[in-house]
């Protein structure tokens, strides 16, 4: 699994790092929400494990951002707060488990690993959303806000793939694979098939495709 730790008690990170790591995963670190915003926006994660006690605050912060951006990364809570009431609060900020300090290394994994397999039957189960925005791939159809959006198949096949992973940048040519099944000799192309979607998603919506000078392009929530 691509982990995400976003924990600022040192010791702590370091042997949760060095166990995932050891036993297959790829991890990378934040010891603050700054930087694990960061990373969030420039990387893909299947899970994330995440402190409340955070430099800046308390980590709910980020999870209330994650979900209110429709970002679904699995999130797993470890923590030394332990009351019915915080565990409470981190379930209605839409954190996915709690677990709460001292733990087993092998129980972090284990139930990172249950977060990300629900994740993915999730994915299968046909309906990509960020937002109000949504594509149901056995229809192939894409509606907003509940009002279907009539789009061509060049433009239902870029929502498909934006939706795949909300909030990753994708590159030109892994967007022009996905909708023409090979690169394209020009830019202008993809753009057509961006101001279509655009167009038809509406300025004050809410969701928008971001350009993101010389690297590419990614699907946020605002």
């Amino acid at each position: 699994m691509r982990l995400l730790i976003i924990e600022d008690d040192r010791t702590i990170a370091e042997n949760l790092y060095e166990y995932l790591e050891s036993r297959g995963h790829q991890c990378d670190y934040a010891d603050c929400l700054a930087t694990a915003s960061r990373l969030l926006d420039e990387q893909v994660f299947e899970a994330a494990v995440l402190d409340r006690n955070l430099p800046e605050g308390d980590g709910l912060a980020l999870a209330r951002r994650l979900r209110a951006k429709g970002n679904p990364l699995p999130l797993l809570i470890l923590t030394a707060r332990d009351t019915l009431e915080d565990k409470l609060l981190g379930f209605d900020a839409g954190v996915d488990d709690y677990l709460v300090k001292p733990f087993a290394l092998q129980e972090v994994e284990a139930r990172l690993a249950a977060l990300a397999r629900r994740s993915g039957a999730r994915k299968t189960a046909g309906i990509l959303r960020l937002g109000a925005l949504e594509y149901d791939s056995a229809a192939k159809a894409v509606r907003f806000a509940g009002r279907a959006l009539q789009l061509p198949p060049k433009a239902l096949r870029l929502v498909a793939e934006l939706l795949s992973q909300p909030n990753r940048v994708f590159s030109r040519r892994e967007l022009e694979i996905a909708i023409w099944g090979h690169e394209q000799e020009s830019n202008d192309n993809l753009r057509s098939v961006l101001y279509t979607l655009r167009r038809a998603v509406g300025e004050d919506a809410g969701i928008e495709v971001v350009n993101i000078h010389g690297i590419g392009y990614k699907l946020i929530c605002r």
